[in-house]
């Protein structure tokens, strides 16, 4: 496995796979790797001939008074848990490589981004669009792997690839979760023991979302009421957002019919967690 942390260096070992005419699997990251990470890289690994990860903390997604400076790094860590699941390549940028001084290009996705995440931080989504066009036209894979919990921002991607004629396909895995059900995520380090117990219940509010629904519950203000009710019983949590959306143009929907997206954004002290469930009704 080679890490390799320019440009150059990059775009040289990429154009040799090409030129023997190897598939590239693709997994973006910020690195500080778990199991929903790796469950990506095996995918990656079985389904191309040559497996490339990058991780870079990108400072361009991250808003004013967010958790870049504190966000967990660990390269040596990284490269060890790549390598087991068959990582070929890690690009591993300063940020002075990827946006070196007088940077002024910038890629945008609209409507998508507007709701949820995209309203709870402004700026994110142009952050993640321009970092990833950029991953994407060094890496030139044919499947980039992407997790279920990062829903919108999977719809904004897929929806960039479309809109820009990339070369390339978007594949969305399912969210890989702790034992007790919490999404795995880089952010659960930050929480304390008793947070940590207390965030389980995101994804027991949306599995009771879910029981609601198929028992024929199909208003969405009373589902998000309970939703809501359930998270605020954790001592240490505070809502940012509930949302139930559709599946197409992330369009908030006062009744449930067809196929939804139920979003929820949560805070445990200072650690803002998401986890959503796709419906079907």
């Amino acid at each position: 496995m080679q890490v390799v942390s320019d440009i150059a260096s990059l775009k040289s070992i990429i154009e040799e796979k090409k030129q023997k005419g190897l598939s590239i699997g693709f997994v973006p990251t910020m690195g500080f790797l778990h199991e929903g990470h790796l469950f990506l890289m095996r995918m990656a690994k079985a389904e191309n001939d040559f497996m490339v990860i990058s991780i870079f903390v990108n400072p361009l997604q991250f808003g004013a008074g967010e958790d870049y400076e504190e966000y967990p790094r660990d390269l040596e860590r990284d490269t060890k848990m790549a390598g087991s699941a068959g990582c070929d390549l890690i690009f591993s940028p300063t940020v002075k490589e990827m946006y070196p001084p007088g940077y002024a290009t910038f890629v945008q996705v609209e409507k998508l981004t507007e709701g949820l995440c995209g309203a709870s931080r402004p700026g994110h989504f142009l952050g993640v669009t321009t970092v990833v066009a950029k991953l994407f036209n060094l890496v030139r894979p044919d499947r980039a792997y992407f997790g279920q919990k990062d829903a919108q921002q999977a719809f904004v991607l897929k929806k960039m690839v479309e809109d820009l004629n990339m070369n390339l396909k978007v594949i969305v895995l399912p969210t890989v979760r702790e034992p007790d059900g919490l999404a795995m995520s880089s952010r659960n380090k930050y929480l304390t023991p008793e947070q940590r117990k207390e965030a389980v219940v995101i994804y027991r509010s949306l599995r009771e979302a879910e029981e609601q629904i198929r028992k024929g519950e199909r208003e969405a203000g009373i589902i998000k009421e309970n939703i809501s009710k359930l998270i605020l019983q954790a001592k240490h949590a505070r809502v940012d957002y509930v949302e139930i959306v559709d599946s197409k143009e992330l369009h908030p929907v006062s009744i449930i019919k067809d196929r939804c997206l139920i979003a929820v954004a949560a805070k445990f002290g200072k650690t803002r967690l998401i986890d959503n469930v796709l419906v079907e009704v």
